[in-house]
């Protein structure tokens, strides 16, 4: 049993010793991420770890995500109740196919993804355009076709990314797609040298990340099932990066044994240092806000780039009803 579900049993336990006699039983629901447990994740974990959830009524259980695993399939087949999106693509596609899933909240204001180059070879993210960039298959779909359109990279210049860094540290002319909070951190690591890093997001890219995603008929038959995983989750968002985060971090740990202390420490100060988390529409109405005018302008980058179709209803994406109320902001400290 993975340590993610005794900590939520734990927390529902204790929880229940405090209701009155006969009083409801937590509701359970499964959360799938779309990845291994990391530090990125860490919000999620920490309103099971700290009773966040069970304080309101739900018993939730996290489904890792991995190179195996398909959670987002799970989802439409009713195995989970919520999903950790990737990006709004994911979103549009779902509306172009008639799928009815919808984003809920945006925990990411940016993209995390980045172009890192060798010190002295690009200062600037124009600079970029004299290197080889190594940009796996679904970068080179998505964001680096609208690197192509409105930054005038090229396709030339690309050459296929295999998750290998071995070939960006042979040639200090080659540049290289990454995680913020995992690649140039390995790139300290494994080539001695600290990485020029870019933002994509920083650049014009202006793509939400990591959000909540749900059914429709779940929003329309548990609208207080979806308020709750959604204020539990941004109040677990806030606790995790100005709190204590401890039990968070050792569930982490303890489902994704690759995950270390130095590496969550760097992801947290990553994710805080370049706003990941919290800027944008995050500063005034809190974590997980969600923007219409960024979804709208988003897509009208993706369309302009060929990535996307003009004719997707965008506007069906996505929910602001259970964000955007400033949920939480009282728990960061002043």
């Amino acid at each position: 049993m993975s340590a993610f579900r005794l900590s939520g049993a734990a927390a529902a336990a204790a929880l229940a010793l405090s209701l009155p006699s006969g009083a409801a039983a937590l509701e359970k629901v499964v959360f799938g991420t779309n990845w291994l447990a990391q530090a990125e994740h860490g919000g999620f974990y920490q309103s099971v770890a700290d009773g966040t959830y069970a304080a309101c009524g739900l018993d939730v259980s996290i489904v890792q995500g991995g190179p195996q695993v398909n959670n987002r399939a799970l989802l439409l087949a009713g195995r989970i109740d919520y999903h950790m999106g990737g990006n709004m693509l994911q979103a549009f596609n779902a509306v172009a196919e008639g799928i009815p899933v919808v984003a809920v909240a945006a925990i990411f204001q940016k993209d995390p993804q980045v172009i890192i180059a060798h010190p002295g070879k690009a200062e600037t993210f124009d600079d970029l355009k004299n290197l080889t960039l190594l940009i796996g298959d679904n970068g080179f779909q998505s964001y680096y076709q609208w690197m192509i359109k409105a930054k005038g990279f090229t396709a030339e210049q690309r050459e296929p990314y295999t998750f290998n860094p071995a070939p960006f540290l042979a040639d200090e002319n080659k540049g290289m797609q990454g995680y913020l909070s995992s690649e140039p951190y390995l790139i300290q690591k494994e080539g001695g040298f600290t990485p020029k890093v870019f933002l994509i997001a920083d650049a014009g890219y202006t793509d939400y990340s990591t959000t909540i995603e749900t059914m429709q008929e779940t929003i329309d038959t548990k609208p207080e099932q979806v308020k709750c995983f959604v204020e539990g989750s941004i109040k677990g968002w806030y606790n995790y990066l100005y709190g204590d985060r401890a039990a968070a971090d050792a569930m982490i740990m303890a489902d994704n044994p690759d995950i270390t202390p130095d590496k969550i420490e760097y992801a947290i100060e990553k994710m805080k240092s370049e706003g990941i988390v919290e800027s944008g529409a995050a500063l005034e109405l809190g974590i997980g806000a969600i923007n219409p005018e960024k979804v709208e302008d988003f897509f009208g980058k993706m369309v302009e780039a060929g990535v996307v179709s003009g004719d997707i209803d965008w506007s069906k994406s996505f929910s602001t009803a259970f964000v955007n109320q400033k949920v939480g902001m009282d728990l960061k400290p002043n």
